[in-house]
């Protein structure tokens, strides 16, 4: 089968993979000169790299950590110490480390937590580590239950204090949702619960060893295109044209530049764009059908990323860092935690402001002044007194509608790949499958979405493209 998808982030890339890994062909189309959607990256003019998202990979991945496998490309990720690592705000300048004993899961993040003496009470970790149990023992339907509850709510049903999620789950939940506790369904942080303490090496944490673009998505386009698939780059998709009984007739792509518009004609069709974009793309007919009326309760959260780099080091941790302040999500030091990035006398921060729906708006100098009082906390040995460093440049890459917002009672919102079209298939992260909003989710959704048009059987192949 000839299958159009329309959007090369990491769900349409994996979903071209797997397709042609079925002997199908996948024709890809992006709007944008580069791929990777959320995980897209750029260089400057210094050649300097910036990216959409600052991008951890965990050891709970294991569509992205099979994907990479087949693709011969596992020695591009970094793999740090195992170990979760929060600044204390209330000790400038220091660490409080969860390191994880190489024992069999759960034990060792339990173990973690009570090793841990910086940040919370021995009552604190004890009904801490009491009140995950819940998450491990009663299954996958519990968990998807809890999304009636925000993470706040839930803590409290645990037993467990306001201390540990000013503590931990702020920082947690950000890094996760980019939106706080309180506002955050409790199945999103249950779910990575889950995965961490059912799975040995499930909260450890890589880097990529360069640009998401060039170390992992261009190793996909590489390994469709070996096996007949196409990508074509800036070419969005325009309108979703139906035939008579409701199914999808063709793609109209639209041409840039003075081109004509380009319409697309395939066996099967896959939607690959984010959620918002999407529901502004669905035609009339569909708009009743109450699987696509669902949809409407999605909408992407803001996220905002940030590149700083400095004159000097800063840091030398080679590591993920949860930030425990109002404005900052996780940051790293890049000029150490990759490769391609490194720099042994000056740093990069790269750093994610969460939540950033008051920030979105608003000048990338404010957000990059508001972000400098922070990091003059975390780093006052090397950002004040008599010769601070100085900061040599900035990036502030904004991304107004990111992941779907994790709100409670956003599971039932969340699509299926396949839809009541027989030849319209969706991938995505906001798509249901098991790992939510991240990288994996998407990939997963991907890989799901193959399976599924693998299984389709259209009426009749069609030619692939004319121009209108």
């Amino acid at each position: 089968m000839r299958v159009a998808i329309a959007g090369a982030g990491l769900a349409g890339l994996a979903c071209a993979k797997y397709l042609s890994d079925a002997g199908h062909t996948p024709i890809l189309f992006e709007s944008r000169d580069v791929l990777g959607g959320l995980v897209a990256a750029w260089q400057d003019e210094d050649g300097d790299w910036y990216e959409t998202g600052l991008h951890a990979f965990f050891g709970a991945y294991p569509n992205m950590l099979q994907l990479m496998k087949e693709l011969g490309i596992e020695d591009h990720l970094q793999w740090k110490e195992h170990a979760l690592i929060f600044n204390q705000p209330e000790k400038p300048g220091t660490y409080s480390y969860f390191s994880v004993p190489n024992i069999p899961a759960p034990f060792n993040v339990i173990a973690s937590i009570l090793k841990n003496n910086d940040m919370l009470t021995w009552e604190q970790k004890i009904k801490f580590a009491l009140g995950l149990w819940p998450a491990v023992l009663r299954g996958r339907k519990y968990v998807e239950d809890m999304d009636k509850y925000s993470l706040l709510e839930w803590l409290r049903l645990q037993g467990i204090d306001d201390r540990v999620n000013s503590d931990i789950f702020i920082a947690a939940s950000k890094a996760l949702t980019f939106i706080n506790p309180e506002d955050v369904s409790a199945t999103i942080p249950l779910t990575a619960i889950n995965k961490f303490l059912k799975e040995r090496y499930g909260s450890k944490i890589a880097f990529l060893d360069g640009s998401p673009t060039e170390r992992l998505c261009q190793p996909i386009v590489e390994h469709f295109q070996a096996r007949g698939g196409e990508i074509r780059m800036e070419r969005p998709l325009k309108q979703i044209v139906l035939n008579d009984d409701g199914t999808v007739k063709h793609f109209v792509m639209r041409g840039l530049n003075g081109e004509a518009d380009e319409i697309v004609v395939a066996d099967a069709y896959v939607s690959a764009m984010p959620v918002d974009v999407i529901k502004t793309l669905i035609p009339e007919p569909w708009r009743e059908i109450e699987f696509f009326e669902k949809m409407q309760g999605l909408e992407g959260v803001p996220v905002i990323n940030l590149h700083l780099w400095f004159d000097r080091k800063l840091t030398d941790i080679d590591h993920l860092l949860f930030s425990r302040s109002d404005i900052l999500s996780v940051y790293a030091d890049m000029s150490v935690a990759c490769k391609e990035y490194e720099d042994p006398d000056k740093s990069m921060l790269e750093l994610i402001v969460a939540p950033a729906k008051d920030w979105i708006d608003k000048s990338d100098d404010e957000i990059v002044a508001a972000t400098m009082t922070e990091l003059e906390r975390l780093f006052p040995q090397h950002l004040t007194g008599d010769n601070p460093a100085k900061l040599r440049k900035s990036k502030v890459v904004k991304t107004p509608r990111s992941v779907y917002t994790a709100s409670p009672g956003r599971q039932a919102c969340r699509p299926s790949q396949s839809t009541p079209i027989a030849n319209f298939f969706l991938a995505g992260s906001y798509t249901m499958q098991e790992y939510l909003g991240s990288m994996e989710g998407a990939v997963l959704s991907g890989k799901l979405a193959a399976q599924e048009i693998a299984n389709y059987q259209p009426v009749v192949a069609k030619p692939l493209a004319t121009a209108i």
